[in-house]
């Protein structure tokens, strides 16, 4: 049975079940944090742009942000019959894509998006066993149910997988 391939818009998250792929696009700044499950195959992936829903306004997609992003990813994982125990997570993007003549951190959002998702994973007890972050390039992601592979396709300098 073929894989169904189900996108993941900017700000948006997603979850399926064995055979599936998980493909979001245009990772920039934003953090494509994939999640699978190792008994079930079960896998999820939110397409995070922010670190902090605390500058949020009160009816904000909480899929934007690393803080409530990945804990609703989480849940949406346990709904389909995960257990956190046997999750582990995989990241990408996190990019700086424009360069600027200040060195204001407020403008480095890929280094903040990481360093968030760094934190709420761990916080969750979900082991990050690879990443492709940084840099100033965009990406592409698709993670596969059937062994946890993320792919990562990038302008200019090729296909990764992680």
């Amino acid at each position: 049975m073929a894989a169904e391939i189900i996108k993941v818009g900017m700000a948006e998250l997603k979850v399926a079940r064995h055979p599936a792929i998980l493909t979001t696009l245009g990772l920039g700044s934003c953090i494509g944090i994939a999640l699978y499950d190792r008994k079930t195959k079960n896998i999820g992936l939110v397409h995070i742009m922010l670190p902090s829903s605390a500058i949020a306004t009160a009816h904000a997609n909480r899929a934007k942000f690393a803080d409530t992003g990945i804990h609703d990813l989480v849940e949406e994982m346990k709904g389909i019959g995960s257990d956190v125990k046997n999750i582990v997570a995989k990241i990408a993007g996190g990019a700086q894509m424009f360069s600027f003549a200040s060195q204001n951190d407020s403008m480095k959002i890929g280094q903040r998006n990481i360093e968030a998702t760094k934190a709420v994973l761990a916080e969750l007890n979900i082991p990050i066993i690879a990443e492709d972050t940084g840099g100033n390039y965009g990406r592409t992601i698709e993670l596969s149910s059937e062994d946890g592979v993320l792919k990562v396709k990038t302008l200019g300098f090729g296909i990764k997988y992680l």
